[in-house]
């Protein structure tokens, strides 16, 4: 399934689109109740405003219902402009941000800012949550991490291991990428990923590594081939193209990244992925070359 395109916005229009609370509390409430106020309890359409608390109080049964609930927002002190400008700046930089350049561009104590760059990856998780995989799907798996004292590499090694899915068009161009972490790649572990994040009917083309064979018993169409690019340089030459781009994000952006911490990175940088390959598919892969995606 293709994610949902997206509204673009440039910086210019979203400072004057959100340029006070007010403003934000709007969108807020637009999104929520579309079609004016209902109350969660009774379903009345009628309320007053606690303007004091962002609350909306239902003038039947009294029930006070929040625009943020549900949200990285529920509950914050924190203005809802700062919240819409860090939303803003994490999903437009493709580089990422860190809480120290969110403390200082927003005026935020870096607590704040730490504690909203913890919330909003884990809502771009739940977000693309709500898609599958489709069509031709390149699977591969990779390592993150600095490396080890003793210099081990590859299926050994002690860094985070990845599985990685991107699934492409009928140009061949990419559509839609997960990651997780793992902590193996045996066939179950591969077979749960896949079913969790892949449709029924996609082709899936991986490396020929034994425990790969599994995605054939488990239903899935499967196109096993041994990874050799002077050979074959169009085997998941799009998965290879992004995995460097993840590490590069990763490692340029959040130095010492604890392990916990991994997903939600990942998960920010699916997000932004996923939705700036809404670009015009002819552009797709002079994008890809410059690093721009």
């Amino acid at each position: 399934m293709m994610v949902a395109k997206q509204e673009k916005i440039n910086l210019i229009d979203f400072q004057q689109k959100f340029s006070n609370e007010e403003a934000c509390l709007q969108y807020l409430f637009q999104k929520r109740w579309p079609n004016g106020f209902q109350c969660p309890r009774c379903g009345h359409n009628r309320c007053y405003e606690i303007t004091t608390r962002n609350l909306y109080e239902c003038t039947r049964c009294h029930y006070q219902a929040s625009v943020t609930a549900g949200t990285v927002m529920e509950k914050t002190h924190t203005k809802l402009m700062i919240w819409f400008w860090a939303i803003y700046l994490v999903a437009h930089d493709k580089r990422g941000r860190s809480a120290t350049s969110i403390s200082e561009e927003l005026g935020v104590s870096y607590k704040t800012a730490w504690l909203m760059l913890q919330k909003i990856p884990k809502a771009m998780g739940d977000r693309d949550s709500q898609y599958m995989l489709s069509g031709i799907v390149e699977l591969d798996d990779f390592f993150l991490g600095a490396p080890n004292e003793g210099g081990k590499r590859g299926r050994g090694t002690e860094k985070s291991l990845v599985l990685a899915g991107l699934s492409l068009n009928n140009q061949g161009y990419p559509l839609f990428l997960k990651m997780q972490v793992v902590s193996d790649v045996k066939g179950v572990t591969l077979a749960e990923f896949a079913h969790s994040v892949i449709g029924s009917g996609s082709k899936i083309s991986s490396a020929a590594y034994r425990s790969y064979l599994k995605l054939a018993k488990e239903g899935f169409e499967h196109e096993p081939k041994d990874f050799d690019p002077k050979q074959n340089p169009d085997h998941l030459k799009w998965l290879h193209t992004v995995v460097p781009n993840a590490k590069a994000f990763i490692a340029g952006t959040f130095h010492g990244l604890a392990k916990k911490h991994l997903q939600a990175y990942l998960n920010e940088f699916c997000y932004r992925f996923n939705r700036l390959i809404l670009l015009d598919l002819s552009m797709q892969e002079k994008y890809f070359k410059q690093g721009l995606l």
